[in-house]
């Protein structure tokens, strides 16, 4: 048996019947030991901790922790935590791998560059100067201005000489890529030398502009009768189309956290137009998968962004969609401050659809203040506007509120008008995601009604609940199973609202710690002979 370990594939050992075992980097553990063999285990027992810190500046490459190994071991004296520092302080992490003169790192990637036809160099250089680490091929292929087809072709080159690795594949993005951290610096040296300041930036802003239009693509398809911000592009791309409302917010959950690194990146740059329009495109993401930190994060950037454009209509939105965040994250004296401001700007503009809708906002934090009176007299106040500016929509939702506010004071029948005059309106206006929110209070209404008609209450919330799936809130499947297991609460059924409460829990867990301690708290109270409430 013959044994081959290359940088490159090989793959034409493959008609000689190779076998192939790819081989990751190094994990924590693994880099520890192999210093540990290298400079002895009493040197890294003296300081674990720098040791982990090394382990984790050399991010795995097995050569580089030799090279690291090999400046600790003939520097009996000198500490482990003295290395690591000289890594962790310098600029060009690749310099600090040298031996005897020879940078070790950056000669075995140089090897590997020299050996890349001229249109796959390029790749590898721009692609260490995104602020993205990992990108499907769409966004590669937008960064880089080359079709998608080209794309699979480079990037598969650059894979062959393993400077790019596969990050997996996702239903929504499809392969994703990525470089080694020490991969990246390297590219991003040879673009500094070989690239101008103006094609890096080129490829930068191509890269925002591919993910605003395709963000806002998705935002249009889940938020179809929301009036539209304009858009600002640099460079035309290509967005990607979406099926369906599921498989847009799929790939909204899957590039979140790209879309975040995109907007961090343009409020430092001052880009400001692309800054505030990635968080306006975003704003369907934030509001079913509700990712709490990163929409107030957001909206704080976006807001200085739109202020700095002195783009007001883009301002105000800032605030009342930040401020929902504010207030979905238990923040509500913020959140009324935020929506306060959006007010008195829109009344200073008579701008009477921002009015309603920072009048809609102020009454949810009332509402969530459990201050349900003037809670009502805002909704109140939103849905007449909204209804005298034409706004149908805007009004079925102040509808909505109003229903919920009333299920909440006691008031089920008054609830059970509102929600269904909302459903109604919803539906007629294409709004599947708000109409099935009206469908889930509904049910709760039918729960609590002076008929107490529990079968049709558990009916509507499993139809609201598949609606919901089909949306992709996961969410609001959530809470959803969270009012079945209250209703199940009033029926006296303990044992199904555990069911419940537990299937509602494990949904909420890896999206919202504070919406999972308060199932946590419902699965006591039952445990302990309470109601849950």
């Amino acid at each position: 048996m013959v044994v081959v370990v290359s940088r490159s594939r090989l793959t034409g050992l493959s008609v000689d019947g190779a076998a192939f075992h790819a081989l990751d980097v190094l994990a924590s553990a693994a880099s520890i030991e192999l210093l540990r063999r290298r400079i002895g285990s009493s040197r890294v027992a003296e300081d674990p901790a720098s040791a982990r810190r090394l382990a984790a500046l050399c991010a795995g490459l097995p050569l580089a922790v030799c090279v690291a190994a090999a400046r600790v071991a003939t520097r009996p004296r000198q500490s482990i935590a003295v290395l690591a520092g000289t890594m962790a302080a310098t600029r060009d992490r690749l310099e600090t791998f040298c031996v005897e003169g020879d940078q070790v790192i950056t000669s075995a990637l140089d090897a590997s560059y020299r050996a890349l036809p001229l249109d796959v160099a390029r790749v590898h250089r721009l692609l260490g100067t995104l602020p993205v680490g990992v990108l499907g091929t769409e966004a590669a292929a937008a960064a880089c201005d080359v079709s998608p087809h080209d794309m699979r072709r480079l990037l598969d080159e650059l894979v062959e000489h393993s400077l790019v690795e596969e990050a997996g594949h996702h239903p929504a993005v499809g392969a994703r890529f990525r470089q080694h951290d020490l991969i990246r610096a390297h590219a991003t040296g040879r673009a500094e030398r070989e690239e101008t300041a103006e094609s890096m930036t080129e490829a930068t802003r191509r890269l925002v502009d591919w993910y605003l239009a395709t963000a806002t693509e998705a935002r249009v398809l889940l938020s179809p009768s929301h009036r539209r911000l304009r858009r600002d592009y640099a460079f035309p791309v290509a967005a990607r189309g979406f099926e369906s409302e599921a498989s847009a917010l799929e790939w909204m959950n899957a590039e979140g956290p790209s879309l975040m690194e995109l907007t961090r990146y343009c409020s430092e740059q001052g880009w400001y137009a692309p800054c505030w329009q990635l968080v306006d495109s975003m704003q369907p993401w934030f509001l079913r998968s509700r990712p709490y930190d990163l929409w107030i994060e957001a909206h704080v950037l976006g807001l200085a962004a739109a202020k700095q454009t002195g783009h007001v209509q883009a301002a105000n939105r800032m605030l009342t969609t930040g401020a929902s965040g504010l207030y979905n994250a238990g923040r509500l004296a913020e959140s009324q401050e935020w929506f306060t401001q959006a007010l008195e700007d829109a009344r200073a503009r008579c701008d009477r659809r921002a009015e309603a809708q920072a009048l809609h906002g102020l009454g949810q934090t009332h509402r969530l203040a459990g201050e349900l009176r003037r809670a009502a007299e805002l909704f109140a106040a939103a849905l007449s506007m909204r209804s005298a500016i034409g706004y149908r929509r805007g009004a079925a939702l102040s509808r909505l509120c109003l229903g919920d506010v009333a299920l909440a004071a006691g008031h089920a029948e008054t609830a059970r008008s509102y929600l269904s005059h909302a459903r109604a309106e919803l539906q007629a206006v294409g709004d599947a995601y708000d109409a099935a929110r009206a469908l889930a209070f509904l049910g709760c209404a039918h729960a609590h009604s002076t008929c107490r008609s529990y079968g049709t209450a558990v009916r509507l919330l499993r139809k609201a609940f598949e609606e919901f799936r089909a949306v992709g809130s996961v969410h609001w499947q959530a809470r959803v199973l969270e009012m079945l297991g209250l209703a199940a609460i009033e029926q006296g059924d303990t044992e199904t609202a555990r069911g419940h409460f537990e299937e509602s829990l494990s949904l909420y867990r890896p999206l919202s710690p504070q919406d999972a301690e308060r199932l946590k708290g419902r699965l006591r109270s039952l445990s302990s002979g309470q109601d849950g409430e």
